[in-house]
């Protein structure tokens, strides 16, 4: 689902911007301050209806405007995507259509425009913890298994209202009875997240090397830890441990407590790694995750790469490219590096484009 063409209007320094983006590369160069960053914030908006850098989107209005609007054409059926916010609106959320039909769940329009972020502090991977990582593998999850969105909403539901059992002082008794529908689905979301793994890491294993050619023979293993004890199903580890549970205040134990990690040589990459190579790690794995999704349902994603040239060495920067340009990927790739445009002169279905204080141009 490709972006044939973008509009941008009173977003952060963005007065008005139209582009016609490549079907592949787009180099997105510029100084700091630029507006290379806020162009990636727009399209994670229009995608996800989330910004990555503001809570309130109306933070990201542009000073002394009311009104902001992002307009993109999709697919091949140059199927219509708008976003619009104003100050007047009752709503302290976006309006977004999606060909002509306003969203009413978030979810459908991630659905539809299937897209990562790497931010300029790429390495949250190991820095942010189990969650960060669960979301991660849980975005996979979503493109590709249908039923997993399913079992995550009722999972959610379930622990929110045990949750609110135990802070009500609910009896013990009142408190178990959210276990059974609580180990149906987490024990679900365990098998599904458990296959993806799998799947994952013999991507991740093809791709790594490719990034970092200093790790083609390396050893790659998988590490995952359920969220509850490993000689138990949930149900058990639910009703041993309500007790404890109530005393702590919340739920402990379950799929919202998983997490997973991939060792390279029997090392933990938070510990071993550069920062360059914690970086290509963490483009290998939304990489690998984009080639599951094309190979799952035969749909391209979307990858925002934000400061490329950050902790990469010019060889590196080039096999990056190269490497990208040969995926099912559109990516918009940021950098102040302006030499950057003579990396991509040999690929085809590239684009580059400079910005200067909010202003666009194509070289």
């Amino acid at each position: 689902m490709a972006l044939s063409q973008l509009t941008i209007e009173s977003f952060r320094n963005l007065s008005q911007v139209s582009l016609a983006p490549s079907q592949g590369i787009n180099l997105i160069l510029g100084p700091n301050g630029s507006g290379k960053t806020s162009l990636l914030e727009a399209i994670h908006l229009l995608a996800l209806g989330r910004s990555f850098r503001a809570r309130n989107i109306k933070h990201t209005l542009q000073h002394d405007e009311n009104r902001l609007r992002i307009i993109a054409l999709s697919g091949d059926n140059n199927t219509p995507i708008g976003l619009e916010y104003s100050t007047s609106s009752s709503s302290s959320s976006p309006e977004i259509r999606l060909n002509h039909q306003p969203v009413k769940r978030l979810s459908e329009l991630a659905a539809y425009l299937p897209l990562q972020l790497i931010p300029a502090n790429c390495h949250q991977f190991f820095e942010q913890g189990p969650r960060y990582r669960r979301q991660l593998l849980d975005w996979s999850l979503f493109h590709v298994e249908p039923k997993f969105h399913l079992h995550w909403q009722h999972y959610r539901r379930a622990l929110q209202q045990r949750n609110a059992a135990i802070r009500q002082h609910q009896t013990e008794n009142e408190v178990s009875t959210w276990n059974s529908h609580l180990a149906e689905h987490g024990e679900a979301i365990h098998q599904l997240r458990q296959q993806q793994l799998s799947q994952l890491k013999n991507n991740f294993q093809r791709t790594f090397p490719l990034l970092c050619p200093e790790f083609k023979e390396a050893k790659y293993e998988l590490r995952y830890r359920t969220g509850w004890a490993k000689n138990q199903s949930l149900a058990e580890a639910l009703t041993a441990n309500t007790t404890r549970d109530i005393a702590l205040g919340y739920t402990r134990q379950g799929a919202h407590a998983a997490d997973w990690m991939f060792r390279v040589n029997d090392h933990n990459p938070a510990e071993s790694f550069s920062r360059g190579q914690q970086k290509l790690f963490s483009l290998a794995l939304r990489i690998s995750q984009a080639q599951l999704l094309f190979e799952k349902n035969a749909r391209p994603s979307i990858l925002l790469l934000d400061d490329l040239s950050s902790e990469l060495d010019p060889s590196h920067q080039q096999t990056v490219l190269n490497v990208i340009a040969k995926l099912p990927l559109q990516t918009f790739i940021t950098s102040t590096d302006l030499s950057l445009k003579h990396k991509i002169k040999h690929l085809t279905n590239t684009a580059v484009f400079h910005v200067e204080q909010g202003e666009f141009t194509t070289l």
